[in-house]
């Protein structure tokens, strides 16, 4: 299992190894210090994971509640 630095460990590096310790743990036959040591491992990458999914759907909501430079303002009538 690699463990890389927290603040290079991208979203997809992060659910990678997430997927590798959950099929770790279902495959069963690890002691239980390897299991609890998998265990927390794989709650620390689910938060990563979460962090980036979060910092994603607001980098969204934000440009979707941007106004769009390119539509003509609309003009009151007189």
């Amino acid at each position: 299992m690699a463990v890389m630095a927290e603040e290079t460990l991208g979203y997809e590096q992060a659910r990678d190894e997430l997927v590798d310790v959950v099929r770790r743990l279902e495959a069963g036959g690890a002691s239980l210090e390897e299991s609890l040591t998998l265990w927390e491992r794989g709650e620390h990458l689910a938060r990563v994971c979460q962090q980036w999914l979060d910092g994603a759907r607001a980098r969204l909501d934000a440009a979707l509640d941007k106004p769009d430079d390119d539509k003509p303002e609309e003009q009151a009538d007189d």
